[in-house]
């Protein structure tokens, strides 16, 4: 996943307001008594948040699975003069050498993980990297977006450069969605260069969300709704969830 993709990433993705999201994530982490301090980011991918949340003061460390993500990455912090460490590494079996005040896993990172196994096996691998009374913090793709969103529909966008065909089908059995993407680039000669991208995300469910976090340790539960300070509504697209790990008994 993400090999060729890694190279157009950005530019499919440059309708997003990355500074306004930093912004939010700078939110949650001051509401949680994170004002500096060390957080790393899981599923960072290009690092367009992480090096956001860099620039704000923040001691940030991006982890992902794919190199290809993480070079565009790096090669972004030399050029932005921002020092960053990326470090390849599956999330669920996520290892810091120092823990960290905050863990973030953002952009549908967890939306990633299929099966529920997964999910606790991440939440575990946090919750171990966190300081006692670190936080963390995610947000998902809910399962009204995947279902009725996403799934079953056909998208598209052309540009001068870069045209995509995004392909979904939803699978209410395992409650996943396919998303088959045929990219074109156009190269210097004027010709158009296509590849295909195949992914799968899980809706996670509300009810079982809270349940991972509290069988790993996880207290203080709260849920958002997309970029907001209100509990989420009915039909929201997004949710933001924050956890805190306990301190320690004297």
């Amino acid at each position: 996943m993400y090999t060729a993709f890694a190279s157009v990433y950005d530019r499919l993705m440059d309708n997003v307001d990355y500074d306004k999201w930093a912004q939010y994530y700078a939110h949650l982490l001051a509401v949680s008594g994170i004002k500096r301090g060390r957080v790393c980011e899981c599923a960072c991918g290009t690092g367009s948040l992480t090096l956001r949340l860099a620039k704000l003061g923040y001691q940030l460390t991006g982890v992902d699975l794919s190199q290809e993500m993480l070079s565009v990455a790096a090669d972004k912090a030399r050029k932005s003069g921002v020092t960053v460490p990326f470090v390849k590494q599956d999330m669920c079996n996520l290892t810091l050498h120092r823990r960290q005040d905050a863990i973030l896993c953002t952009c549908d990172g967890l939306n990633y993980l299929l099966k529920p196994e997964k999910v606790r096996k991440f939440l575990t691998a946090a919750y171990r990297a966190l300081m006692p009374g670190g936080v963390l913090i995610l947000d998902i793709s809910t399962p009204y977006k995947l279902e009725n969103i996403l799934g079953n529909r056909t998208l598209g966008c052309q540009d001068e450069d870069v045209s995509y065909v995004w392909q979904n089908t939803w699978h209410p059995r395992t409650h996943t969605v396919d998303l088959n993407l045929s990219i074109f680039v156009k190269n210097e000669e004027g010709s158009y260069a296509r590849f295909e991208e195949k992914q799968t995300q899980r809706a996670h469910t509300m009810e079982e969300m809270k349940k991972y976090l509290e069988y790993t340790g996880f207290t203080a539960i709260r849920f958002y709704g997309d970029q907001t300070k209100r509990a989420p509504k009915e039909n929201e697209v997004r949710w933001h969830i924050r956890a805190v790990k306990p301190k320690e008994k004297k």
